[in-house]
């Protein structure tokens, strides 16, 4: 449905915007100052024929002119604000993926260290250790380390598709 008064008051910004008068207006486009304020107080509408002419001086569209706003300010608008909301969860998936990075990095030291430790003290002790002891977190470091390059390899690669 179209906003009567809404076309008015945009029709009386880009008026405006040009510094011009409802009676210079209503001369360059051969009407009276009266059609003019009636155009702007949303009483009337301008004929299509002086519709296309006011958008070609206002240098708008005719859309703009029968939505009263202009569109390129609001999708202007618009893609900021989506460009903003991919920025914030591209930033939140980025700290996700180093948050893991560095668990997974620490658990694998952890690890790491553990089985080194078994096999220093294996290889000091008199006692007879099963070889499970150092299998197991050797496992475990290993399983780590894929996870942690698996974890870098999905982050590189949602990064490339964006």
């Amino acid at each position: 449905m179209i906003d009567q008064v809404k076309i008015g008051n945009f029709l009386k910004e880009l008026r405006k915007e040009n510094g011009k008068t409802q009676e210079e207006i209503a001369e360059m486009f051969g009407v009276s100052s009266r059609s003019v304020s009636r155009w702007e107080n949303g009483n009337t509408m301008p004929d299509l024929g002086i519709l296309v002419e006011l958008a070609d001086f206002y240098n708008v569209e005719i859309r703009e002119i029968i939505d009263g706003e202009r569109k390129s300010e609001i999708m202007e608008k618009e893609e900021k604000e989506t460009l903003l909301k991919i920025a914030d969860y591209v930033d939140k998936q980025k700290k996700q993926s180093i948050f893991r990075a560095v668990i997974l990095f620490s658990l694998e030291l952890i690890c790491c260290g553990y089985t080194i430790a078994i096999m220093i003290f294996s290889l000091q002790s008199e006692n007879k250790m099963s070889i499970w002891y150092v299998i197991i977190p050797f496992v475990i470091t290993v399983f780590y380390s894929l996870l942690l390059v698996l974890n870098a390899k999905n982050y590189v690669s949602r990064i490339q598709k964006q």
